[in-house]
């Protein structure tokens, strides 16, 4: 691995809980970090915040919805535009529905089931779209943050149009994630980059746990800390394809093993997404 001040990671979801955190803690190892998050105010408040903490002027801010898929690929392309390489792309960002949308299926702007399009949809195309990049500061490291909260993939009702329930709808995309994960790490593998998944810990103290009136079970700093270990452990420097809980090896859920919904998951993917023999 090249030094931390020779490093760019990409950190989405990084202006609070565990994203946040860990971005402070790249950046304080003299990583140049991406922030990335929603909103444009809080975006750029938290990379002032980690470059006075830090010390650390190579902090940057990208304010994107990655409920919008148009979104995401302008993401990408600002990235690509102002950085010639990313060591590392950690696929932080996620939701979770709240108590306050009383169970209500809700939907991205491109009409997909909203956990799906978000934990999942969002990640895949990211990655796909800054795979060139990747590959130019190999050797990389892609890091997913799934859950052990995973449920079985149905493809005849992938949107969960007939059977809805918010946890179902995050465990869904969390598994899809893991697949995913798995899928990329294979078709990755020649060209020097390492893909992992990850389940940071459960129910940590962080904004989407307590939106969900549940009670925090561990720290939001555990967390992070697991997401710098797969990011940059030496440990973890030549293993690809894993599942980590906290920071052990583990076993995803029994599809994720599957090759057939391997490829059946990243057909409708690249379907989806709309980047179908496009783009990388």
């Amino acid at each position: 691995m090249k030094p931390n001040t020779e490093q760019i990671a990409l950190i989405t979801g990084s202006t609070d809980g565990i994203g946040r955190i860990a971005a402070e803690k790249l950046a304080a190892q003299g990583t140049t970090v991406l922030v990335h998050g929603r909103d444009h105010y809080k975006c750029e408040e938290t990379a002032r915040e980690i470059r006075k903490n830090t010390g650390n002027d190579n902090v940057d801010a990208y304010a994107f919805d990655l409920s919008s898929l148009t979104e995401v690929r302008q993401l990408a392309s600002k990235i690509r535009s102002e950085h010639s390489a990313i060591n590392i792309l950690i696929n932080n960002a996620g939701i979770l529905p709240g108590k306050k949308t009383e169970g209500k299926r809700l939907f991205s702007e491109d009409g997909y089931e909203l956990c799906f399009a978000v934990n999942y949809l969002a990640p895949f195309l990211l990655t796909r779209l800054l795979l060139p990049h990747l590959e130019r500061a190999a050797p990389a490291r892609i890091v997913n943050v799934s859950s052990v909260a995973q449920k079985r993939l149905d493809f005849d009702d992938i949107m969960l149009e007939r059977d809805y329930e918010p946890m179902r709808a995050y465990a869904q995309s969390k598994l899809a994630l893991a697949i995913f994960t798995f899928e990329l790490a294979d078709r990755v593998k020649e060209l020097d980059i390492t893909a992992n998944c990850l389940h940071p810990g459960t129910l940590l103290d962080t904004k989407m746990v307590r939106e969900s009136s549940m009670s925090a079970q561990a720290s939001a700093e555990s967390g992070a800390e697991v997401l710098v270990h797969a990011a940059t452990s030496v440990t973890l420097k030549d293993k690809t394809g894993l599942y980590l809980e906290e920071q052990k090896e583990a076993r995803a859920h029994e599809q994720a093993y599957d090759q057939e919904v391997r490829d059946k998951l990243w057909r409708l993917s690249e379907k989806l997404t709309d980047i179908e023999g496009k783009e990388a």
